[in-house]
């Protein structure tokens, strides 16, 4: 392979050389603006001062004008600019008599030229209807044209007219900048509020989604060891064998609820740990359904399912039925009290809506102390899904409560 070479491009470290100089020039200003202003005017000043010992002779056309004069002229067109930022139309308008002196005398100081400057900040920094007072330079020009012609109109007029139009033109163009600059800081500004903001309201929800499932999986699994407990105390005494029945449930239930608080707490690590291990997600589905009825049953509680239809809803409707299932037989193992049962009936609908009734034969009445939060929850899964969700005892003479749970049929993605 033929080499072939190029050459280095050094227009880019030029150009962010070029940057870093005006970035620290910019600092400069904005710490010690005064400072800065009076190294300006004062570098002006001395070039003008420089030319007034003989140098405005060159370009004069009336040398017979008064040194005193000219000093005056010079210091007049030259110390105003101090305050050419803060502001730039009274130093145009106190320059402006000073510059027509100027061209009725014929003195034509390059001074003068020092009025393009607060053009420059006029156009910069202030309406821009403000630079027809920019007018009075065209008016010295005229003024010298006809007292002091060297040429004709145009070579006097036309090249005062052109550097005016140049200097607006500049100011028009960095202050065009500095406007864009400054509203595509805001518009960042504005986006990093709102992404924080975003970052906020997503932990929040992530927050609420862990707090339902640590509720779910802890209220569940406790209430179920809690009723496992009981039996095996009562049945220590008679049965020995029901009591080491119920203490292996009791581990069983144990080791699945560690499980899943692991699985739980491993996805709040900071990696992507979902991504690489899809199993840690704790999202069960209607396939665990059955484990879950069976730890009930071991708990003491006599469940019966019904199911009319074919499941197939997505994998997030599957998790609502599960966890209103879990909550429903957690209240009931914990307030229905001794020798109720509880009854499941389910049905999927061929669009793809679900229907769950849960029903338990306990003691009824107002909702149970505490059961506020599980019921709360039951309620944020449903409605992400558009789903309406009923909690309360059973209509008379039917003792008991009843939960009832309906998720529509999915809209279409």
């Amino acid at each position: 392979m033929d080499f072939v070479p190029q050459d280095r491009d050094t227009t880019e470290p030029l150009t962010r050389h070029v940057q870093h100089v005006v970035r620290r020039v910019q600092a400069f200003d904005r710490r010690r603006p005064l400072l800065w202003d009076l190294l300006l005017t004062g570098s002006w000043t001395t070039a003008a001062l420089v030319d007034y010992t003989g140098g405005w002779l060159n370009v004069t056309r009336n040398p017979d004008t008064p040194l005193p004069l000219v000093l005056v002229l010079t210091l007049g067109l030259s110390v105003p600019l101090l305050w050419r930022r803060a502001h730039p139309t009274a130093v145009f308008l106190v320059m402006a008599p000073f510059a027509l002196v100027n061209a009725w005398t014929g003195a034509a100081l390059q001074a003068a030229m020092l009025q393009l400057i607060v053009v420059f900040h006029l156009a910069l920094r202030r309406p821009l209807h403000h630079l027809w007072w920019t007018a009075l330079i065209v008016a010295d020009a005229v003024v010298l044209a006809a007292r002091h012609p060297r040429g004709s109109a145009d070579q006097d007029v036309v090249p005062v007219l052109m550097t005016l139009v140049v200097a607006a033109a500049l100011g028009i163009t960095v202050r065009t900048r500095r406007n864009y600059t400054e509203a595509l800081e805001d518009r960042a500004r504005r986006l990093e509020t709102e992404r924080d903001q975003q970052a906020r309201l997503a932990a929040a929800a992530e927050r609420t989604r862990i707090a339902r499932e640590m509720h779910d999986i802890i209220g569940h699994n406790l209430s179920v060891i809690t009723g496992l407990a009981d039996g095996g105390r009562y049945a220590a005494g008679k049965s020995p064998e029901r009591a080491a029945q119920a203490l292996d449930a009791i581990a069983t239930t144990s080791r699945q609820a560690l499980g899943e608080l692991r699985r739980l707490l491993d996805v709040l690590r900071e990696e992507d740990t979902t991504a690489q291990h899809p199993d840690l997600t704790p999202q069960p589905g209607l396939t665990d359904l059955d484990q879950l009825l069976d730890g009930v049953r071991a708990a003491g509680l006599p469940v019966s399912t019904t199911v009319h239809g074919t499941p197939a809803i997505a994998p997030g409707r599957q998790l609502t039925v599960y966890r209103v299932i879990q909550e429903a037989l957690t209240n009931t193992l914990k307030h229905a009290g001794p020798d109720a049962t509880s009854d499941i009936t389910v049905t999927y609908a061929a669009t793809g809506a679900v229907t769950v009734t849960v029903t338990d034969t306990g003691h009824g009445g107002p909702a149970p102390s505490g059961s506020g939060r599980g019921l709360h929850g039951m309620r944020e899964r449903t409605a992400l899904y558009g789903g309406t969700l009923e909690a309360g005892p059973r209509s008379h003479p039917e003792r008991g409560w009843r939960v009832h749970l309906h998720l529509p049929e999915e809209s279409p993605q």
